[in-house]
């Protein structure tokens, strides 16, 4: 594309591309989209959007298109992609200059810098880190501004890389860097303090976009002794210089919860150099937190950072010392000796009763949601809950000597009390039954939790006045908490009726922790199952909130999942009303997912009876696995399980459930992490019905299997090895047709000693499946593999053989090396020189295979082989043991004709020596033997006694 043509009409393509009218806009859009592959599309890009005179609109869509096209067309080996003479010249110009006067422009410059960044820095953009340096030095503070704004996107996305040639670039350049971004961070902070005391809020503001801009673009960390007095500081006076309604409140409070995320990451990767940092770090938090200095300073993601600083330094086991002192590091007796004197008595407990008392409470806003709504007050959480109560237990199990008397002590303070008019009463009640709930392992030895839910807690439950019901909410989750701790069995019917009553309460909270208890119930036995899962789907019907729906149904599963096939009489309600529930909930994708691990733990629950499910099922399988389908994004997980678990429980295959693996080459092309569950898929078809299964869809997975062999991981390499190692198992004459494509890259690496034990193992167990049950596939693929090579064929199989015995070790289970065994002993009888020349260790690996799978009778003195299935038995099972699934039965059958189940190993050693001496005779056969160990020889001659 000529440069100086080009520019006018891109930039009128562009112009045309911004205008309201579609019959303008969609020919601009199709116009640019054919030029995205033209060289010097982009340098005229850069020139438009470099030129600040030009439209905004135009500019902002200029750099856009330049933006995908890195995404691409930039790395070299893309189609169409970009030269590198291109390439050069538009590094060059996307840092000639950083005064882009219009804020989001400049942002989505500085991501494509980094972008480019990702794929050619250092190597290709030496130059780049310099001239950013440079610019940010600048005095221009537009200039350094942007240069900051580029310089923080291009090192957060080099940090992302993750291949291990990209981590020392990365190392070698953030220490080149890191010095001078500390030095900009303290410069910064100063001049915002300077203008803060000034009450000059505007350059503030400027000063304190680039504090922030600055500490984003360093691991401040790792000088962090030398700033932390600094920082402590600056928050503390800034914090009350800054009024709530200030321009630079919002800006101060980021830069604020930075620092503390930077020394939280500190912390995390580097806890021996934050010894030093310890004692400050405490008494900053611990302060803020836990004493009138941070009223009026504080808000709430701050109070959340400094509890997780406070929790992380209680838990960290570097700071701990080893059970015996003597064995403990320095470092870690340093650690504990800083925060023994820290967390002295008086601390624990201010620290104990603040989080209680305070950080606990239910605000009037909360009280008065609850009263207006309760249903969706049930679904909210308080404002630093979960974080507050991670630290109490924490800081509970370190400290459960000091607290645990402090909290019984507060206990003590409220027993008997049932004023139902006080407010203050109730909320400390709720708040320390919250507290004792949490602890309840801590304070095992201490509470009488028994003689306490007679005397206290049933009372409790039954004070039916509205006010009562946070009382009420507490108490049954208290006892949700401690059942499983110590709970009388004698109390469990007294506690079930309550349970039961409470379940018909008209106020939802309550009820919603009802149902969130009774799976804990379910596990005593099911007296009341059908009432409560009545109940229960009473309730599910009765609710109006997506997320009350999906507490509940989380509950339902949870019920189901504990007992199992005992649900089966009652889930006939359930099963009718799920379809419609589907239907209402098209609008509501998590809801959705509430549906589908109900419908995963009902289908394990009715087993071989799902099948009457399917005409709901199956479609709602296809529509969350179908990644043409915009819902996968949401539902996709979970319906891989229930993929899987249908397959599993499947009493046998349907055309319908066949149809389904269609979806099933989009989701291999993904390469995501569920990969493993669509590996399980797989197999589970195989076992389902295999020749069905092979026929209609063998060839399109042995494609994707191809393509995914070619970038994978060596785990990955082993899952997929894994389906073709089934599919020869369940079909050896089919399996090894089909799959044949992928055979001779197994065949190679086994000549070629592939380094990867597990890779190496899963190879051998493929070629031991083929030769053992396939044999004349087995010389097809050797012939095959001789011409590719240039080889003899019997010179290629002495290397095979050769490979085989001196990689035995990598083989681990004992079913792949008794199959290695029998592969290699179906070679005899065979006058083949080269057979007979490795004979020694095909005996060899024989022998070691016998040590495996052979047990010794006591009375007797004989061996058996133990890896011998003689027929199929139903299994007894106890109460918490699961019945098996249609696929364990399967894989069950499957193995009593597997050879490696269904040959004895010592009479198969036997009658090939036995046929190879009649081949060779006795006098030849003596000589072949001569060539065996004399010790192996022996211990083969024990474990063939009796024959």
């Amino acid at each position: 594309m000529d440069m100086d043509s080009a520019s006018t009409v891109v930039l009128q393509a562009l112009t045309q591309a911004t205008s309201q009218d579609t019959a303008v806009l969609k020919p601009a859009e199709e116009q640019l989209r054919q030029w995205e592959t033209q060289p010097g599309f982009y340098s005229v890009l850069l020139n438009i959007f470099n030129n600040h005179m030009l439209d905004v609109n135009v500019r902002w869509l200029a750099v856009l298109y330049f933006k995908n096209g890195i995404d691409r067309y930039w790395r070299r080996l893309a189609p169409h992609a970009l030269s590198e003479e291109e390439k050069m010249s538009l590094r060059a110009g996307l840092i000639t200059n950083f005064n882009e006067p219009v804020n989001q422009i400049a942002t989505q410059i500085a991501v494509l810098i980094a972008k480019v960044a990702r794929l050619d820095c250092p190597r290709q953009w030496p130059e780049l880190i310099p001239i950013l340096l440079e610019s940010v030095k600048g005095q221009d503070g537009l200039q350094q501004h942007r240069a900051l704004l580029t310089f923080y996107h291009v090192t957060k996305t080099l940090a992302s890389k993750r291949l291990p040639q990209d981590r020392p670039l990365f190392q070698d350049l953030a220490s080149g860097i890191y010095s001078f971004a500390c030095s900009l961070w303290s410069h910064h902070t100063d001049c915002f303090l300077q203008q803060i005391y000034a009450r000059n809020e505007v350059a503030a503001l400027s000063s304190l976009e680039r504090t922030l801009l600055s500490l984003k673009g360093s691991n401040i960390c790792t000088h962090a002794n030398s700033h932390i007095n600094n920082a402590m500081w600056w928050f503390f006076v800034s914090g009350r210089q800054v009024g709530p309604d200030s321009t630079c409140r919002e800006k101060l409070e980021k830069t604020i919860i930075l620092y503390t995320k930077v020394l939280l990451d500190f912390l995390e990767y580097h806890p021996c150099p934050f010894i030093p940092l310890i004692q400050r770090s405490l008494e900053f938090a611990v302060s803020y937190v836990f004493t009138p200095a941070g009223e009026g300073v504080t808000f709430e993601r701050f109070i959340v950072q400094c509890m997780n600083l406070i929790k992380m330094i209680v838990k960290n086991d570097a700071y701990k010392p080893a059970k015996n002192i003597d064995d403990s590091k320095p470092e870690s007796l340093e650690a504990h000796k800083i925060k023994t004197a820290f967390f002295t008595h008086p601390t624990l407990t201010e620290i104990g009763r603040r989080l209680v008392s305070h950080y606990f409470l239910l605000t009037e806003e909360e009280l008065a949601m609850w009263e207006e709504d309760p249903e969706s007050f049930g679904n909210s959480t308080s404002r630093h809950t979960p974080c507050t109560e991670v630290l109490f237990l924490d800081i509970f199990h370190n400290y459960s000597q000091t607290l645990t008397p402090v909290l019984l002590d507060m206990v003590q303070n409220l027993q008997g009390q049932l004023n139902v008019n006080s407010h203050i009463i109730t909320c400390q009640k709720a708040v320390l039954y919250n507290a004792v709930g949490l602890a309840a392992y801590e304070l095992f030895d201490n509470v009488d939790f028994d003689q306490w839910f007679k005397n206290q807690l049933l009372g409790e439950l039954q004070v039916s006045h509205h006010r009562y019901k946070l009382i009420r909410r507490r108490v049954i989750w208290l006892i949700g908490q401690w059942i499983s701790v110590k709970f009388k069995s004698d109390l469990r019917p007294l506690l079930y009726e309550v349970i039961l009553s409470l379940m018909q309460d008209p106020d939802l909270v309550v009820r919603e922790l009802e149902a969130a208890f009774c799976n804990l119930l379910i596990m005593t036995g099911a007296p009341y199952l059908e009432s409560i899962f009545g109940l229960l789907f009473q309730l599910l019907q009765q609710v109006t909130e997506c997320d009350t729906k999906m507490q509940v149904l989380h509950v339902i599963s949870c019920v189901i999942e504990r007992v199992n096939i005992q649900i089966r009489p009652y889930v006939a309600c359930l099963v009718q009303y799920l379809p419609l529930l589907w239907k209402q909930s098209e609008e509501h994708n998590m809801l959705r997912c509430a549906i589908l691990t109900t419908l995963i733990h009902l289908v394990q629950g009715l087993g071989a009876e799902s099948k009457n499910l399917y005409p709901f099922l199956l479609p709602i399988i296809q529509l969350s696995t179908d990644v043409s389908q915009p819902p996968h994004v949401y539902l996709l997980d979970d319906g891989l399980e229930l993929w899987l678990v249908t397959l599993e429980n499947s009493p046998a295959v349907t055309p319908e459930l066949l149809r389904i693996f269609q979806n099933m080459s989009a989701l291999l092309e993904l390469s995501s992490e569920n990969l493993r569950t669509c590996f399980q898929i797989v197999n589970a078809y195989m076992y389902l019905s295999a020749p069905e299964f092979l026929q209609n869809y063998a060839e399109s997975l042995c494609r994707s299997f191809c393509d995914l062999l070619r970038d994978i991981t060596n785990e990955g390499q082993v899952q997929v090895l894994k389906v073709v190692e089934i599919a020869l198992k369940v079909s050896p004459i089919l399996g090894a047709h089909m799959f044949q494509p992928l055979l001779p890259a197994v065949f190679r690496g086994i000549v070629d000693g592939e380094r990867y034990p597990v890779v190496m193992s899963t190879y051998l167990g493929i070629i031991g499946r083929v030769l053992l049950q396939n044999s004349s596939f087995f010389s097809s693929l050797l012939a095959q593999m001789a011409s590719e090579c240039g080889q003899e064929m019997d010179h290629l199989l002495g290397s095979v053989i050769e490979m085989w015995v001196d990689r035995m070790d990598n083989i681990t289970q004992p079913e792949r090396r008794k199959l290695s065994s029998l592969a290699l002993l179906s070679l005899l009888p065979s006058d083949n020189s080269v057979i007979q020349d490795k004979f020694c260790g095909i005996i060899n690996i024989c022998v070691e295979a016998l040590h495996d799978v052979m047990t010794e009778d006591p009375e007797t003195g004989t061996f058996k082989d133990c890896m011998l299935m003689s027929h199929f038995e139903e299994p007894k099972l106890s109460d918490d043991e699961e019945p098996p699934t249609e696929q364990d039965k399967r894989k069950k059958l499957l193995a009593l004709e597997d050879p490696v189940h269904s040959v004895s190993l010592q009479q198969f050693v036997y009658e090939k020596l036995k046929a190879q001496q009649a081949l060779m005779g006795d006098e030849g056969f003596g000589v072949l033997m001569e060539s065996v160990d004399t010790e192996l020889v022996r211990q083969l001659q024990e474990f063939l006694q009796g024959f």
